[in-house]
This record gives structure tokens, C-alpha cells and sequence, in this order.
């Protein structure tokens, strides 16, 4: 039976515990597909299908691209690959990664509003970062319902955190409740107007999910303004794109970044350059030390005085690399730290 609703799903670390009570309670004549999204490894095989199919009555499996949504069936993202909804179909691709993921969350949802609208579930579990919080915000936009699993109750509670502080959210619940909300949820979506009827699709939604499926773009085409920043994956210039909640940076070939995962992003290349830096001086000094050796055994006392004292200098540096790398903490920024307010007080 074809789907008359799409829930999609997101998780990402501490995810699998809760996506297994999701789709347990999911009851066994479920007007949706179920289209779900966990941040995996790009390598290697993923064992979620078999997992998620023991757990509930729902038949799992890999999407495979081209086939058909149908009710009552989970689709699983495979490794490496973006899923997205496309005219009723799944279409997997290998398209730029988005908050350094593929598959990522936000194109799964960004893609899905698109095509069902009002007839979208997007439900956002477990993880770290902000992903899935742009992507849910296009589900509300669209009109559809956001469900978020409730943070106390979350692993990794930062991006649920950031999705109930920055959208307009349906229920916030624990994983144990989830899968009864979520088919509640689908009920009420479908009592609302047909999804395709009546609203136009967004130019930047069509333009963003193509370039998720790879197809001959850039970021020229979209409505972007320069950003002065540079792309982590692959070093280009970053574009401004307008959005709710936040803006969003694309360079010139695709790869998203939301601010948050931008920053941490940032973080982590600025580490890696202090310890190239660290390297670098450890090394000059090592061969300082040699130098002035062996000038102190051939009787050039001045030569080998100043090599120790260029060593010396050389190793106060590396102190100072060595405290910046320890402050790093408290240079990271963390989503966890948004403090959670309950919708419903």
C-alpha cells in the first residue's frame, strides 16, 4: 500500500537505543512510511536494519534507490549515502555531506517536507551538534509536525535541545513514548488537506535537495552572499544562505555546515594546526640541541651558545602551544549547554 504520510527520522549518537523503542510501538497497519537517518561511519556495514526489524512489527531494510514509499515499511539510510524523497520515490546519492555527514538528517527532512508537506512526521532523537534542527524547521514551515525526543531521556541531548530551542515543536517525550506519539501524530496529519494541493515548493528547498542528489549545480545558484569563511571539507570560499532558524554556509560545491557544527568544525581544524605547530617546534628544537652539541665538541663555544639559547626559545613556544591546546575546552562551542525549557510550562 502506498504511504500517505512520511514520518523521517533523525538520530544521531546514543540514537540506536531510542530508535529501537520508536519503532517497537509502532502499531503494524501504519498509514507512513518510515524513513530514518542515523549518523554512521562512511565504512564498514550497518546491522540497523536487522535491529529495528526485531524490535517491532515493521519490516526494515536498506533503502534501495528508486523504490517506491509504502506504508508500514521502515527505510534505512546506508552508509555513505544521502535518502531522500523524491516524487514518491527513494533516491539515494552520494551528494556533498552536510554537518560533515552523509547521510545527514537535514536532507532527508528537507526533502520529505517537500514532496508530503503537511503529511510529514520529522522526529528527532538522540545526538551531538545541531543537525536535523534546519531540517525540521523546513517540516514545520512546510506545515507538517516535529516530535523531539525529550533531553533528560536523550544520551547525547544536544540535538534535541537545539531543535526545541529553535522550532516550533508537537510533543516532547520520552523514547519510551515515542512510538505512540508518533503514530498519533500521523493521524492528525493526515486529518489535514491533501499535501500536494496547495502549497507551492520553496526555490531554495528544490535548489538544496538537488544539490543533495548531485545534480550539475553550485551554490551560485542559490541566494547566498559571500561569507568570508572557508569550507572545512574542502578549503572553498562558504556562502551565506538565508534560513530558519539560523543561516547556513555552503561552499561553492555543496558541503552545508549549520554555525554550531561550522564552529566546532573550526575547533577542531584550529587543534590540528596547534599540533603541527607543536611538531614543528619540537622538531626545530630537537635540532637545535644536536646542532649545539656538536658545536660545544668542536670547541665553538659561541655557536653552540647560541643554538641552546635558540632552543630554549624554541621550547618556551611550545609551552605556550602546548596551554592553548589545554584551554580548548573552553574554546569548543557546545550545544548541550542550551538550557531546557519545557514546552509545556
Amino acid at each position: 500500500m502506498s504511504a500517505e504520510a512520511l514520518v523521517v527520522v533523525g538520530a544521531s549518537a546514543g540514537g540506536v537505543e531510542a530508535l529501537r523503542s520508536l519503532v517497537s510501538a509502532l502499531p503494524p497497519d501504519l498509514p507512513a512510511a518510515v524513513l530514518i537517518v542515523l549518523h554512521v561511519p562512511r565504512s564498514g556495514p550497518s546491522a540497523l536494519p536487522t535491529i529495528l526489524g526485531r524490535a517491532g512489527p515493521l519490516t526494515a531494510a536498506h533503502a534501495v534507490d528508486g523504490e517506491p514509499l509504502r506504508a508500514g515499511q521502515i527505510y534505512v539510510a546506508p552508509p555513505d549515502h544521502h535518502m531522500l524523497v523524491l516524487d514518491g520515490r527513494i533516491r539515494l546519492s552520494r551528494g556533498p555531506a552536510e554537518n560533515g555527514h552523509r547521510p545527514a538528517v537535514d536532507p532527508l527532512f528537507r526533502s520529505a517536507a517537500r514532496y508530503a508537506g503537511r503529511h510529514t512526521v520529522g522526529v528527532v532523537l538522540s545526538g551531538a551538534r545541531d543537525d536535523g534542527t534546519a531540517g525540521a524547521a523546513t517540516v514545520v514551515a512546510r506545515g507538517g509536525a516535529v516530535i523531539v525526543q525529550e533531553p533528560a531521556d536523550a544520551l547525547h541531548p544536544s540535538m534535541p535541545l537545539s531543535v526545541i530551542a529553535h522550532v516550533r515543536t508537537d510533543r516532547v517525550c520520552p523514547a519510551a513514548k515515542l512510538g505512540a506519539a508518533t503514530a498519533e501524530m500521523v493521524t492528525e496529519v493526515l486529518r489535514a488537506p491533501d499535501a500536494h494541493s496547495s502549497d507551492e515548493p520553496d526555490e531554495l528547498i528544490g535548489l538544496e535537495t538537488a544539490m543533495a542528489d548531485l545534480e550539475n549545480l553550485t551554490t551560485e545558484d542559490m541566494t547566498g552572499k559571500p561569507s568570508g569563511l572557508a569550507c572545512p571539507s574542502c578549503h572553498g570560499g562558504l556562502f551565506e544562505l538565508p534560513g530558519e532558524p539560523a543561516p547556513r554556509y555552503r561552499c561553492w560545491v555543496g558541503h552545508a555546515w549549520s554555525p554550531e557544527s561550522l564552529l566546532e568544525e573550526q575547533t577542531a581544524a584550529f587543534e590540528g594546526a596547534l599540533w603541527m605547530a607543536l611538531r614543528g617546534l619540537e622538531e626545530k628544537a630537537s635540532l637545535a640541541r644536536r646542532m649545539g652539541g656538536d658545536a660545544e665538541r668542536r670547541g665553538h663555544h659561541g655557536t653552540a651558545a647560541r643554538y641552546a639559547a635558540m632552543s630554549n626559545d624554541t621550547e618556551q613556544a611550545g609551552d605556550l602551544i602546548r596551554e592553548l591546546i589545554r584551554r580548548l575546552d573552553g574554546l569548543a562551542g557546545v550545544a548541550g549547554t542550551v538550557p531546557y525549557r519545557d514546552p509545556a510550562a
